[in-house]
Formats: structure tokens, sequence, C-alpha cells
């Protein structure tokens, strides 16, 4: 075969393995973290949260600090315990082997969707209704606790439930809850006042700025446990899914949260934390 064949066929060699190379870059091939390279696929593995807590030890979680049972801050300890906190206790010690292993973050109704979105935060165990708004944003967990929207007034008020909410009255509630939503919806008349979390709505209610607090009856029963001369009515006019948040698209975390919450209503553990906190069994 003559030489300049040779160098033909060389050359013809060389652009199907340059070829071959630059489809594997940018096709199917393995990407660095090990997965499939193909679009669509979503991060590496190693990427997502439950990774990212395995690598640093810890459970990184955001709470509220302001919710007497279910997260409130000791001001002589320092320390924030309740219902939420003893939750993620639960997960920490499913994942990591030891429920110490959390670290906590303060969190409001305004501030927790832009914290987990910017990954200051692991996860959102915070008294969040379910609603398919939030949805968009965020993904969630079963439902972990069940409550419904109630009202808090003084224990000589004359309301005992919305009928008995006249125009021109002031309810106070927290900003960027959904408390405020179905208050406005169920209650039209009445004048709606947002504070920026439900520590400074109690105080504003007790200083006489409003006829009656709002939010979930779960959440009003820890303020009237504060001051008896608080009561919460005893209607309610909603139903309050609670979910754990988790950054959008993260369904192995989702899995392993979920997991972590069957598990404890199958051995008992939840029943514990539901009577130790609510004060009662939780109903089947």
């Amino acid at each position: 075969m003559k030489k300049s064949v040779w160098k033909k066929l060389a050359g013809m060699g060389l652009v199907l393995m340059l070829s071959a190379t630059a489809l594997a870059g940018c096709g199917g091939g393995k990407t660095e973290g090990g997965t499939e390279g193909a679009a669509g696929t979503g991060a590496a593995t190693g990427t997502g949260t439950l990774a990212k807590i395995k690598e640093r030890d810890k459970f990184v979680v955001g709470v509220k600090y302001d919710l007497n049972l279910f997260g409130l801050k000791d001001p002589a300890t320092g320390n924030v315990e309740g219902f939420d906190i003893d939750i993620a206790k639960a997960i920490a010690k499913k994942v990591l082997g030891d429920e110490n292993k959390i670290e906590l973050k303060e969190v409001t109704s305004k501030t927790r969707i832009p914290m987990l979105k910017n990954g200051e935060i692991d996860a959102i165990i915070a008294t969040m209704t379910i609603t398919e708004e939030r949805k968009k944003e965020v993904d969630f967990s079963d439902v972990y606790f069940m409550a419904g929207q109630s009202l808090l007034v003084k224990k000589d008020s004359p309301i005992n439930s919305l009928k008995d909410l006249q125009k021109g009255m002031k309810v106070l509630t927290a900003k960027g809850s959904t408390s405020a939503k179905n208050i406005r919806e169920s209650a039209p008349d009445v004048e709606v006042l947002e504070f920026e979390n439900y520590a400074e709505a109690f105080t504003a209610l007790k200083a006489g700025q409003g006829d009656a607090l709002t939010t979930d009856n779960a959440l009003l029963y820890g303020m009237a446990k504060q001051d008896p001369n608080y009561r919460v009515t005893e209607e309610t006019f909603t139903e309050e899914p609670y979910g754990i948040a988790i950054k959008k698209g993260d369904a192995e975390f989702v899995k392993t949260v979920n997991d972590v919450l069957k598990e404890m209503k199958e051995n008992g553990e939840y029943d514990k934390i539901y009577e130790k906190w609510i004060g009662e069994k939780p109903t089947k």
C-alpha cells in the first residue's frame, strides 16, 4: 500500500477518535460524581442534603424560638425545646447515630423558606403548614402534626368563635403565615395586624392592641399555658397539616425523613413525644 494511502487512513482514524471523545464528553458518560451525565438526571450523587449532613456530621434545622410546646428558647439556659426539636433529634439520631448532632437556627414564618433555599439550613421543622402554594417552592415530608386554626382571647372576652368577630375588631397574627390569609378570608370585616413573630403578636395582645390572636390551636395552647389570663376558643376553622420542608427536588432526603416518621409512629416514639408536649395521646 502506498505511503499516501497510509497517511489518509491514519488521519481518518485520528478524526474518529477525536469525535468519539467529544461525544463521550457531551453525552451519556460518567460525570465526576459517578452518576450518568445525561440531561435531566439532576445533581450528582454526594451533593444532596443527606450527603451534606453526613459529611459535616451535623443536621442543621430551622426551628421557631418563640412558640411554647413546639420551639421555645429558654433565656436562662439558651436551650430551645419543644415538639419540633424532638422530631429533629429523632432524625439526627437515625441519620447520624446521635440525637445531639443537630444545630438549631431560628426561623420565622417569613424567613424560613429563603433560609432553606440558600442552604443555611437542611430542613424546616417549624409548625409549617403544607399548602399547594408552598409546594411550588419546597418539598414536604408526610404530615407529622395535624392542627387547626383558632383564636386566643382574654378569659372574659365575649369572643368564642369566628361569628363573634365584629367589624372594627383587630386580630393579630404573624407575617408570612397561612393564618393571616385564612383570617382575612374567614372574617373579612376585621382588621388584621401582622407582627414579625407570634411572641410579638402575643405581647401586643396583652398590651391591648387587639381583640384576638389567631394561629393554629396547638400554638395557642402554648401561649395560654404561659399566661392563664388567656384562653383558646374551642372552634377550629381550618385544617393545618404540618410538614417538614426540604429543598425542592431532593427526593432522597424526603424519603429518609418519611422513613424516620413512619418508624417513630410504628415503635411508639412519636406518641411519647406528642403526649410529652401536647398533654394527650394523638388521635389515630
